[in-house]
């Protein structure tokens, strides 16, 4: 995947292609992208934006040179951590997570405590081979407020997620994968974007609206027992068959045929 180099002092660099990709960069690599008051505020308006152009069908995030994202920038704590914690509009996990576009975050190097949090927002993890998860509140007296306490713990299971927070262990890209909190590792960080891209394709190849709808009810679901989730299910599924209409349910049954079809030529 190519994207333009970011202009100095962009710090949250947004590139649009024209297949529907929106690739988010933060751009503080001098800085390993540590994040500042304006940074968290200016990526929550970045997604907000994101959610809401049509044009745009999956967003790749990712971090400039050799870090995803070293959490918030401690020079101004006070000025980031005294501010409302419970204010959604300028939380940018809360705007990723709002966004009902596919997330798939591209983590290149570190991703430590608000940048691990920033990654559990999406939803799809590449990471290259030297990409390390940690986990420094314990460490440094900082109380999690964008959902590491919570969802570490659902994804890795409750012991690994105690021992990586309550230690600041950090989690290499390897060990990331065979517990399940990243999709894909690969070798060298100048295949990552275009790993994540490749992801990114296969989900465009779909039908959009229903990409949507499926990531809803997964992540919908998961704040719910199974019980409660899979009536979520059903009820969402009888939702949309009954919208459907009848030149809807044909071109279905047209689409369906047509795949087939090509997969008997393709054994001849």
């Amino acid at each position: 995947m190519e994207i333009p180099q970011p202009p100095p002092g962009k710090l949250i660099f947004v590139h649009r292609d024209a297949a529907g990709v929106a690739c988010v960069i933060i751009n503080r690599p001098e800085s390993l992208n540590s994040m500042t008051r304006q940074m968290m505020l200016d990526l929550a308006n970045a997604f907000k934006a994101l959610a809401a152009d049509d044009s745009v069908r999956v967003v790749i995030l990712s971090g400039s040179g050799r870090s995803f994202c070293s959490g918030v920038d401690l020079t101004a704590a006070e000025e980031v951590f005294k501010g409302d914690v419970k204010d959604v509009e300028t939380d940018p996990v809360h705007q990723m997570e709002q966004c009902k576009k596919p997330i798939i975050g591209a983590i290149n190097g570190f991703a430590v405590t608000a940048g691990f949090e920033i990654a559990l927002a999406c939803d799809i993890l590449v990471a290259s081979k030297d990409a390390k998860f940690i986990d420094t509140h314990a460490k440094f007296g900082i109380f999690p407020s964008w959902g590491l306490s919570q969802k570490l713990s659902r994804t890795i299971g409750p012991s690994r997620a105690r021992e990586v927070s309550l230690t600041a262990t950090p989690v290499t890209a390897e060990q990331a994968r065979q517990w399940g909190l990243v999709n894909h590792v690969v070798e060298q960080q100048d295949e990552l974007l275009n790993k994540a891209y490749q992801v990114a394709e296969a989900m465009i190849k779909n039908n959009q609206d229903l990409v949507l709808k499926y990531k809803a009810v997964i992540n919908d679901g998961l704040r719910l027992d199974l019980g409660h989730a899979l009536a979520l299910e059903k009820e969402r599924a009888h939702d949309y068959y009954s919208k459907m209409t009848e030149e809807q349910f044909k071109q279905m049954q047209e689409f369906i045929a047509g795949r087939n079809s090509k997969k008997h030529k393709s054994r001849l």
